[in-house]
């Protein structure tokens, strides 16, 4: 038996529209269901203007050019995330800040935000220009108070929502709460177009703005003139095409991630060691993944757990190794600023995983995970052999 970590879950409805392409001709950056992906996808968040293009990070490295992030800027964001988000803003020339996670739901801490926006304050140099918040493992981050943080000190409020299609803040969708949202559509998302991303923005002059520079920012006036510098960050039509079909199907994808959190969390319930992943009284999570971590009273390390469970044909995965971690930052190469210690991010690299969590996880499947953690924690297993 192999149980992958996930898979997408695709049938005839995106074989048809793909189909429909290749008959059509129209299968590069032009055709009819980019429009329609793009202003489905903007209405499915609540705003009204939606940017395709071809993955995720250029999502965020477009998201951050849009707001005129550059050199000398510095931009906030979670250490405990996807090396992507980082990258896109040094791919900016600007500079970021890493901070500390919250405990429960291992999202940026605005604490920390805070923390370091009090004492640049007290220095006299404005530097920091945007908060990048990053929803983990589709937990929605509290955007409340994250865009009363930015508010008060002026900050541009930026949504990395690649794994959070769907995820509620207190009602409203993420990726709708901020300035700009950034989303992936990689295979392993929530809906996907194989590779591409989105950003969605309410505000009709960024929207503009992205859209000519992800098409190399030709002029308005006149095609092939140039007056900024431009990226190729176009989606196809194929690609629109898949995602098209997909997100008529969002809400089903969804609906199934929430019903597989509640059956591990049935099922895996009474086993010591392992912390299950929280939902807060006003978030709506999609649970992209089944993320937990796994405490002493479980008897086995994280990663003796996850070669164990290995060999037994279930495959899972660590969490992010922390920015602050990675040695392209802390070995001297890209510049950053570190705003520790991190506590919560340093445990939860060490200590987390996700489990299969995939749209065509079966409840069987589910149960096979859930016995052979039983059967792989020392201390159950003694007390079930007695």
């Amino acid at each position: 038996m192999r149980i992958p970590v996930n898979e997408p879950l695709l049938g005839r409805d995106e074989l048809r529209l793909v189909g429909d392409c290749i008959r059509s001709n129209w299968i590069s950056s032009q055709g009819r269901y980019l429009k329609e992906f793009e202003e489905g996808f903007a209405a499915y968040c609540g705003v009204a203007h939606g940017i395709s293009v071809t993955s995720g990070t250029a999502a965020l490295h477009l998201a951050l050019l849009t707001l005129g992030i550059g050199p000398g800027d510095e931009v906030l964001l979670p250490t405990l995330t996807m090396a992507a988000s980082a990258f896109a803003v040094s791919y900016c020339g600007a500079t970021p800040v890493f901070l500390d996670s919250e405990a429960e739901t291992w999202n940026i801490d605005p604490e920390a935000a805070e923390g370091y926006l009090r004492r640049q304050a007290k220095s006299g140099k404005k530097k920091v220009k945007a908060l990048l918040v990053v929803h983990l493992y589709g937990h929605p981050a509290d955007m409340d108070r994250l865009r009363e943080i930015a508010d008060r000190y002026s900050l541009f409020l930026v949504e990395d929502a690649a794994e959070a299609h769907g995820a509620e803040y207190k009602g409203r969708r993420c990726g709708g709460l901020g300035d700009l949202g950034c989303f992936s559509f990689y295979a392993n998302k929530i809906i996907t177009t194989g590779e591409g991303g989105m950003v969605v923005t309410d505000n009709p002059r960024l929207a503009d703005k992205a859209r000519r520079l992800k098409d190399l920012a030709h002029s308005e006036h006149q095609r092939f003139l140039h007056t900024d510098l431009g990226y190729n960050y176009r989606m196809t039509n194929l690609q629109a095409a898949l995602g098209l079909a997909q997100l008529r199907k969002i809400d089903r994808h969804i609906r199934i991630k929430r019903r597989l959190a509640r059956a591990y969390a049935q099922e895996l319930k009474g086993i010591p060691g392992l912390r299950l992943p929280t939902e807060k009284p006003w978030a709506f999570s999609v649970y992209w993944m089944y993320a937990l971590t796994v405490e002493e009273p479980f008897g086995l390390s994280r990663d003796r757990l996850m070669a164990a469970l290995k060999e037994r044909g279930v495959e899972t995965r660590s969490f992010f190794v922390p920015m602050h971690q990675q040695p392209v930052y802390a070995q001297g190469g890209l510049p950053c600023r570190r705003f520790g210690p991190y506590p919560v991010a340093d445990e939860a690299s060490q200590k987390g995983l996700y489990l299969p969590s995939g749209l065509t996880l079966t409840r069987a499947q589910i149960r096979y995970v859930a016995e052979q953690l039983r059967l792989l924690s020392p201390i159950h297993g003694r007390k079930e052999g007695k």
